[in-house]
């Protein structure tokens, strides 16, 4: 088969193309809209008939093809259109030629009136001669079954043959009057045909015609214009004739409306009209394929022409209709062409569709994924091209979805869109390193190495190491920030190390100061495993990345003599990390190496005291001075929590700056509280301090110098009253003042004193209250305890002579004496109690000094 688009060329006969086609061609060339269909012409075999004889009919089996001739001969032919099988029928045209379903018999009838009706694997055979041209036979469907030996002919009349039990042909005649029979479709128990006056249906169980559908446009002759007829299943029947297409149903006819009335009758679902002739029709799922005969004015000689037939997908709506496509095809010789010389035929099984004309057979079929990807391609939709070939991928067969994406890269890079190029190479190209390679060489080519860096593939696969490096000279060459970028995102093992540092190098010569590059200097030195000069780079950087450096490779031994440069960048980030890390880098050597810079030393040892008050002891001393020098807030908190602090040392030095909180707190813990206390009156005058400091001591003679040292002050002494109530006995206090001295608030205070009096009182009471209720609940627990039974078995000893409490003899009489502390005893056993004074305690508790009951606690224990 030649392939023929939805203009054909009419190349193989060497038929010049008129400028009017070329414009046809190229408008249609311009359509975004695709295509449904897709057409190749019938060749081999067909080729070889139509160079000496003209088509004039054909039918259309799933299995072969049935071709008949102006000549007379009936060729069968496979679906590539090779002959299979010749029959010489006739001197003349053949009109029809019939199949039934199976493909075993055929039938055929000519314009000299013979009829033949033949199997094709057997023998057996039917020959009639009428006496007028004979347009039409239909052999039954089920011909090959033998209750339907049947088959219908059509010229002025319309006749049944009926094989008989004596296997003889009895015609019969179903209709006549009303011109020739231009049409037969037979389906199931149904006959349509169409005659000059209209399209009639039999139903060959009832023997009764169902309906006549009148033909629309009487002016069109009917044997120019002849009416197209098809079955889209057994019910449904669509009729074309002129540019009328109608739909018909058939349908069971209610019990109560027959009367003499059929049992089925007609209804038509669809009407509507085309703009062009009806030559042939086909259903397709839910829509019709039509064939149309078109005329057009020339515009040379502005005469009416044939044009070429079109072939149209047509959605069938209840009063109209919509075109879903339309294509017109250029089929040989269709300028000389008339309406009935086209011809439909279809095969239902593969929706295959032959047009059939005098020197031409075309078939179209629904276009598949491949093709649908070849009108992408063409309209340089790749995109689209390539997410169809990913989905059917299994499907497919023409095209391969690496030369879709390898084409739309291509066209991306005609375009000039590099990036999006660049981004579908990751896609597209996969793990494919060779054409990953091919790739980056042309986008070299053209100056575009930087768009495609980004996308290049990191691990599996990895690329020759010469493709990494040729991107970052690009980069180097003109853009240093990103190639900082590629170094930072970029393995180290991608590509040589020491040829991309030893160009580094190169460049700093020419800008030495240049920190993006000293700082991707100092990560390929890192790659490299040259973390000491990394170390030096970043220090003088003063880079963020340099503790993470030091952690990540253990680089303290390279940060020894570099703990002031530390400190210097992120004092609190290096602190952490010298403390972190102690055993690496000692304290010895920090505070050694930080002498010289006493704020950075105090820094250090401040946050060890922190952590642990105990490591840095050797360097208490020095930390005083150190705290009094940079941090005095913190000075007083680590005279408290520090017991290695020299106190002579501290206090001498908190004297001679004259601190005196701190000199306060020294002189109390080491034991001079007495001057403690004159230095915060007479300093700090500061009374609520004082009565505090004299709280915290607890001593009656620092209150009697409070006193003392108050009593001519009434500012002190309105503060001595509001707080000593709970320590000193307010009245000693009040004696000593001075009468007619003027007191701030004395009658407050007063009050105060009063009522802090009241709540010692009340205080003292509700402890009484407490201690009476506590001691009368274990006085009644004791009593319940000892009011309980004791069980005494044979497991019990007396307590004196070690021999079980109960004798073995259960007859004898015997006595026993058991204490509330769970002793037993033999009476016998007992001292002889005094009369005057019977045994009522426990020897060996009253021993022990233990009240009753302990025992019970000793066995809980």
């Amino acid at each position: 088969m030649t392939f023929v688009g939805c203009t054909m060329a009419e190349a193989e006969e060497k038929e010049p193309v008129s400028m009017e086609e070329s414009t046809d061609e190229s408008e249609e060339d311009e359509s975004e809209e695709e295509p449904k269909l897709k057409y190749e012409r019938l060749t081999n075999g067909v080729s070889e008939i139509l160079q000496k004889d003209v088509a004039s009919c054909m039918t259309v089996h799933e299995k072969f093809l049935a071709l008949g001739t102006h000549y007379g001969k009936v060729y069968l032919l496979d679906v590539q259109g090779n002959i299979t099988q010749k029959f010489d029928v006739s001197q003349v045209k053949i009109n029809q030629i019939s199949l039934d379903e199976s493909g075993e018999h055929m039938g055929i009838c000519s314009e000299d009136g013979k009829v033949q009706v033949c199997g094709l694997y057997s023998g057996e055979e039917f020959h009639e001669t009428f006496d007028c041209p004979i347009k039409i036979v239909a052999v039954h469907p089920q011909f090959v079954k033998s209750p339907c030996k049947q088959f219908v002919t059509g010229g002025k009349k319309l006749l049944l043959y009926d094989k008989n039990w004596m296997n003889r042909w009895k015609p019969s005649v179903l209709h006549e009057g009303e011109g020739n029979i231009r049409n037969v479709k037979w389906r199931g128990h149904l006959i349509a045909w169409a005659n000059n006056m209209g399209v009639k249906i039999l139903d060959m169980i009832s023997k009764q015609r169902i309906t006549n559908v009148p033909r629309d446009n009487i002016s069109l002759r009917p044997d120019m214009y002849p009416c197209s007829l098809c079955w889209k299943d057994n019910l449904t029947l669509i009729i074309g004739w002129g540019n009328s297409v109608k739909i018909c149903s058939v349908k069971e006819r209610h019990a109560s409306e027959m009367r003499d009335l059929p049992s089925r009758y007609v209804e038509i679902v669809f009407q509507f009209e085309t703009e062009f002739y009806i030559s042939g029709l086909a259903p397709l799922c839910d829509q019709l394929v039509i064939l149309s005969y078109v005329k057009e004015i020339s515009e040379k000689t502005e005469t009416e022409c044939c044009a070429r037939p079109r072939l149209d997908i047509i959605q069938p709506l209840p009063e109209s209709c919509e075109e879903i496509s339309s294509d017109a095809l250029t089929v040989r010789g269709f300028q000389e062409n008339e309406c009935r010389d086209y011809h439909l035929e279809y095969s239902e099984g593969e929706s295959l569709f032959y047009i059939i004309s005098p020197r031409d057979v075309v078939v179209a079929k629904e276009r598949d994924q491949d093709d649908h990807i070849d009108w992408l391609l063409e309209k340089k939709k790749y995109e689209e091209a390539l997410m169809a070939a990913e989905i059917s991928q299994k499907t497919i067969k023409k095209h391969k979805i690496l030369d879709i994406g390898l084409a739309y890269i291509n066209h991306l890079m005609e375009k000039r869109d590099y990036d999006l190029a660049a981004r579908k190479c990751q896609k597209i190209l996969g793990k494919n390193t060779d054409l990953w390679e091919f790739e980056v060489y042309k986008f070299k080519e053209i100056g575009q190495l930087k768009a495609i860096s980004p996308y290049l593939p990191r691990r599996d696969p990895i690329l020759k190491p010469l493709i990494y490096e040729m991107v970052l000279h690009e980069f180097l060459e003109s853009d240093y920030e990103g190639f900082a970028t590629l170094i930072k995102e970029w393995p180290g093992d991608l590509y040589n190390n020491a040829i991309i540092v030893q160009t580094v190098v190169d460049h700093l010569k020419k800008d030495p100061q240049n920190r993006t590059l000293l700082r991707t200097l100092a990560e390929l030195y890192t790659y490299d495993q040259r973390y000491g000069k990394a170390l030096e780079i970043y220090l003088t950087l003063r880079h963020k990345d340099v503790f993470q450096l030091i952690h990540k490779h253990n680089l303290f031994s390279s940060i020894r003599d570099k703990i002031v440069l530390l400190m210097d960048f992120d004092s609190e980030k290096a602190v952490d990390m010298l403390l972190d890390n102690e055993a690496k880098i000692s304290i010895d050597k920090v505070v050694e190496e930080l002498e010289n810079r006493p704020e950075l030393q105090h820094v250090y040892l401040h946050k060890l005291f922190k952590r642990d008050h105990h490591k840095g002891q050797r360097y208490h001393e020095k930390q005083i001075s150190l705290y009094a020098e940079y941090d005095r807030p913190n000075l007083l908190p680590f005279l408290r929590d520090s017991t290695h602090c020299p106190l002579e040392k501290a206090l001498e030095i908190c004297q001679q700056r004259n601190f005196v909180e701190e000199t306060v707190y020294l002189l109390s813990r080491m034991g001079n509280s007495r001057s403690a206390l004159k230095m915060i009156m007479e300093e700090l005058h500061d009374v609520d301090k004082a009565i505090e400091f004299a709280k915290e001591q607890d001593d009656g003679e620092l209150w009697e110098d409070l006193i003392l040292y108050s009593i001519d002050k009434p500012p002190f002494i309105t503060g001595l009253l509001n707080n000593i109530g709970t320590h000193v006995y307010p009245i000693l206090l009040i004696h000593r003042i001075k009468e007619g001295m003027e007191i701030p608030n004395l009658r407050d205070s007063l009050v105060k004193i009063l009522q802090d009096y009241n709540l010692q009182i009340l205080l003292r009471e509700g402890c009484k209250k407490i201690l009476v209720a506590d001691s009368l609940s274990l006085l009644k627990k004791m009593h319940r305890t000892q009011m309980k039974g004791v069980l005494v078995d044979e497991e019990n000893i007396c307590e004196s002579c070690l021999s079980p409490i109960l004798p073995s003899d259960a007859s004898k009489s015997f006595s026993v004496v058991v204490f509330h502390c769970r002793h037993m005893f033999h009476k016998d056993c007992l001292p002889v109690p005094n009369t005057a004074f019977p045994v009522q305690f426990c020897n060996i508790c009253s021993a022990k000094h233990r009240g009753p009951g302990s025992a019970i606690l000793e066995m809980k224990k």
